[in-house]
């Protein structure tokens, strides 16, 4: 008996396997051009920390946040400041990697857009801030924590 069958031996669907899965070559194409568009936070911290950083990594975050913390080397530009004078410093065929708070965020795609229109290559940092800190990852900046004695002034 199929472990995919119920008692009867009908085979059993659910909302995962309803929508037919793409065909092996349409998966691959499919998950091997997501890395064009995505690194994740292990790649970019094994690249920062092994000094094999070929890549421009942005905090599109507003100026608060990022002061907050922000992933160590990371440069602060908000999405909405993203233009051609903002970028004029950096090569014409610089990588910008972009990152912002999390999942819940999509800064990340406005800043690639913003990129985009100005032919310049991007890359979107999944998981932001918070993947960063769910690898267990250090931030850089950010005031220390108040000691429990001065709270309460």
């Amino acid at each position: 008996m199929s472990p995919f069958a119920d008692q009867e031996g009908n085979h059993m669907t659910s909302a995962v396997s309803r929508p037919q899965a793409a065909a092996s070559r349409e998966a691959l194409a499919h998950f091997e051009s997501l890395l064009r568009f995505e690194t994740d936070c292990w790649d970019v911290h094994h690249a920062l920390t092994q000094g094999r950083q070929d890549f421009v990594l942005l905090d599109v975050r507003g100026e608060a946040a990022y002061a907050e913390g922000h992933v160590p080397g990371a440069i602060n530009l908000p999405y909405p400041r993203i233009n051609l004078g903002t970028l004029s410093d950096y090569p014409i065929d610089a990588l910008f990697v972009v990152y912002c708070a999390g999942p819940h965020c999509n800064a990340t795609e406005k800043a690639a857009i913003r990129l985009a229109r100005l032919d310049r290559s991007v890359k979107k940092m999944i998981g932001g801030i918070t993947g960063w800190r769910d690898e267990g990852f250090m931030l850089e900046g950010g005031a220390p924590a108040m000691p429990a004695a001065a709270e309460g002034r």
